[in-house]
């Protein structure tokens, strides 16, 4: 504790507030116990707090927007800085080029790419996340992915030190980047998009929103789709095929609108959602002999 109040302490001196407050705050399953937290925009500031962490062996983890989280409920003596961006932080290095920072929303993106008549970052209009975040997993949905977009990452490493990386050497697959496992940090990315009309832009973006509006529970609290699609079929579909659908541990249910959801009806505790998770595996493995890993992060 006497390490994160001289923490605190230096933090403040660069303007960044250290609370202790509830995880449940900061993540989309509304789920999480207390612990300390603070939000930087700055990259500056960013890169000196980085390089004291490293020094002072203090346990942290960068956030986004949490909405791939499963936080402990526990009371934890770790550290989660929130990435945020500015809209005047998204920027044109040229026609097509896109420069934007980690913390910006995937929504405020969107809205950028379109009042440039630019093409390709459709899919992602809708996605309840960050920039960072939607790198750091290789976010994807009808069928296009993050790495079809990514010309180069900005980030810094366990160091504080600030590295640019091009897309190809991020290990990008499916659900997966170079980013999982390592103390980097991403700051930012360039993104390579292509001129398109911004009339059908437009119309494609909000045919998928309204298909997102059907098909998902975006009036309750989740953390998105729970699962990694099966080598064969779908998450969502083999758990509705085993009946799954609303079944519920404590105030966790797998959703009524799409099984490949697990949503927070009030009160969920961390534990309840994970009891929930297994027993969706262990019956889709005894009735449909698919084991189903998860790509919901979990936090303790």
């Amino acid at each position: 504790m006497e390490k994160m109040e001289k923490f605190a302490a230096f933090a403040k001196e660069l303007g960044v507030n250290v609370l202790r407050e509830s995880m449940s705050l900061h993540t989309t399953f509304q789920i999480g116990g207390v612990a300390f937290f603070a939000q930087v925009g700055d990259l500056a500031v960013l890169m000196k707090i980085m390089a004291y962490l490293q020094g002072h062996d203090i346990d942290y983890q960068i956030i986004g927007n949490g909405s791939n989280l499963l936080v402990s409920d526990s009371k934890m003596d770790k550290l989660f800085i929130k990435l945020v961006g500015n809209e005047d932080e998204v920027f044109l290095e040229d026609e097509t080029l896109v420069r934007a920072p980690a913390g910006i929303s995937l929504q405020k993106l969107c809205d950028f790419v379109l009042e440039h008549s630019l093409t390709g970052l459709e899919f992602a209009h809708g996605i309840p996340g960050t920039l960072g975040g939607a790198i750091y997993m290789n976010a994807s949905a009808y069928g296009k992915q993050m790495s079809d977009v990514l010309e180069s990452i900005f980030c810094l490493d366990d160091s504080g030190n600030p590295n640019k990386m091009e897309a190809g050497h991020a290990n990008l697959g499916y659900r997966h980047s170079v980013f999982m496992g390592k103390k980097y940090c991403i700051t930012g990315a360039l993104l390579l998009l292509a001129k398109g009309n911004k009339t059908e832009i437009k119309k494609e973006m909000d045919f998928l929103w309204e298909k997102r509006q059907n098909s998902q529970p975006l009036d309750l609290p989740s953390a998105g789709s729970v699962f990694k699609r099966p080598k064969t079929g779908f998450a969502g579909a083999l758990i509705e095929e085993c009946g799954l659908k609303g079944m519920k541990v404590g105030g966790a249910a797998v959703s009524e609108k799409h099984a490949g959801f697990i949503v927070n009806l009030g009160g969920a505790s961390c534990d309840d959602v994970r009891e929930l998770i297994k027993e969706i595996q262990d019956i889709v493995w005894q009735q449909r002999g698919v084991r189903l890993e998860t790509e919901v992060e979990f936090v303790k």
